[in-house]
């Protein structure tokens, strides 16, 4: 699903085991004239299990291995099987043939080298061939450019700043010449330790920055983009740091957007609880200008079966009948008025 558009804002932005067992039986009892004498077997004798590999690896912001250089005594097939890779992989992604004997010091790649089916563009790499950037092409996938790049779809979100669920269904990254990026820019090991205050639906509202908090480590953590915050926050600057004890707010609250150009009431500390409709308010906007992740729940009669009780101008699209106000808080619903 695409995120929802700021209208000042063009596009806010956004899957190996193996097991082996055997046991062995030797000797034949003895013949007796009324029975067989039962002979003890031996247990098998342990196998010594290989050290793991010691070469040196290069890894992404993730901590990813995407490179690593042999020892001796390695093998491709331990090698592969230390990434969980099939040897044929390794193997394929370094240009060799199953089986080729490995030199101590040769740096093996453990993503591919280049286009597949699903990431087919161009990329950016660092000085230590680390996968930067990407270039999303026609018929490109999710999976595709999970797979070349050696990240989870998780690890894909951060590295953008957006939510997980955007990039689901091939939504958010997946629009041909979109650039992506592949690996988050240090922030730092202070930053993220400030408090928060969130919203009944576990959505974090305002945030107040300590030492070490930047533009940066504030998106990673809520993946909210520097342009978002800013947006959110006029008295914030792009060129200046943020000053520790600063009060960010992290969803648009007060801001209105397409789709969410209604008024609405908030609690002492600033969380919203109630939303009053405008014209061409739709569902998925309203959701978003106040952090909501279930608007229907927040609208469900406190008894029976039936379902949300606001009036939808066009249901298919989701956009609300004007004038109604609406809870947007979970822990304060709004029953229909008059019921």
């Amino acid at each position: 699903m695409r995120p929802p558009l700021v209208r000042s804002i063009a596009g806010f932005a956004v899957l190996l085991s193996l097991g082996l067992a055997g046991c062995a039986y030797s000797g034949a009892p003895p013949q007796a004239e009324h029975a067989a004498a039962v002979v003890p077997t031996s247990p098998p004798s342990p196998v010594a299990a290989r050290p793991p590999l010691s070469g040196e690896t290069v890894r992404d912001s993730f901590g990813n291995v995407d490179f690593y250089t042999t020892v001796a005594g390695d093998t491709l097939p331990a090698v592969a099987a230390a990434y969980k890779l099939s040897e044929a992989k390794v193997a394929g992604f370094n240009g060799l043939q199953p089986g080729t004997p490995l030199a101590p010091g040769t740096k093996l790649r453990l993503i591919p080298a280049g286009p597949t089916p699903g990431a087919k563009g161009a990329a950016t790499v660092d000085a230590n061939g680390i996968p930067t950037g990407y270039t999303i092409e026609p018929d490109d996938s999710l999976a595709g450019i999970t797979y070349r790049f050696n990240l989870t779809e998780k690890q894909l979100a951060e590295a953008n700043k957006v939510p997980f669920t955007y990039e689901k269904g091939n939504a958010y990254f997946i629009q041909a010449g979109k650039v992506i990026q592949l690996q988050k820019k240090p922030v730092d090991s202070r930053s993220g330790s400030g408090p928060s205050i969130n919203n009944s639906f576990g959505q974090t509202v305002f945030y107040t920055t300590g030492d070490g908090d930047s533009f940066d480590s504030l998106g990673y953590k809520f993946r909210s983009t520097t342009a978002q915050i800013l947006l959110y926050n006029p008295a914030l600057s792009a060129d200046q740091p943020i000053p520790g004890g600063t009060k960010v707010r992290l969803i648009p609250g007060e801001l209105k957007i397409e789709g969410a150009q209604g008024t609405f009431t908030a609690d002492d500390q600033g969380i919203p609880l109630t939303y009053t409709t405008a014209p061409g308010d739709t569902e998925r906007q309203v959701s978003f200008r106040f952090g909501v992740t279930d608007l229907r729940s927040a609208n469900r009669p406190s008894t029976g079966t039936a379902g949300v009780w606001y009036d939808f101008t066009d249901l298919p699209t989701g956009e609300l009948a004007p004038g109604q106000t609406i809870s947007v808080a979970l822990d304060k619903p709004i029953n229909k008025p008059g019921n």
